[in-house]
């Protein structure tokens, strides 16, 4: 949350945290990031993620209560991209579905009416 509220730097925008791997120990965490855009605004927002890593570690070390802080590090995740990718692909080889027929409203029996 605190990097959709509380970071103010402008090369960090469309900013999605897809999952967190935090080792045994507590002492690292690698964040890993989705980021909507161009592989050069996708570097862009994880080179400021890197500059507010200790900014973003203060905001953790107040909501929990550990001995260490686990140091932050951002890795971009790039499946969302991929998944996307896929299925633009399968949109162009598999064949059109059919338009289904939604102009006759479909009839329902209702059990409470008697006849």
């Amino acid at each position: 949350m605190a990097i959709l509220t509380d970071l103010k730097d402008p090369r960090i925008s469309d900013v999605t945290v897809t999952f967190v791997e935090v080792s045994p120990d507590m002492r690292q965490a690698k964040v890993h990031v989705s980021v909507m855009g161009d592989e050069t605004k996708q570097n862009l927002s994880l080179r400021g993620l890197q500059n507010s890593a200790g900014f973003l570690q203060s905001k953790v070390a107040k909501r929990i209560d550990t001995r260490y802080t686990p140091r932050l590090t951002f890795v971009l995740d790039l499946g969302v991209k991929h998944s996307i990718e896929i299925s633009r692909i399968l949109q162009s080889v598999l064949p059109a579905e059919p338009a289904a027929e939604d102009d006759e409203p479909a009839e329902h029996e209702d059990s409470d009416t008697s006849t």
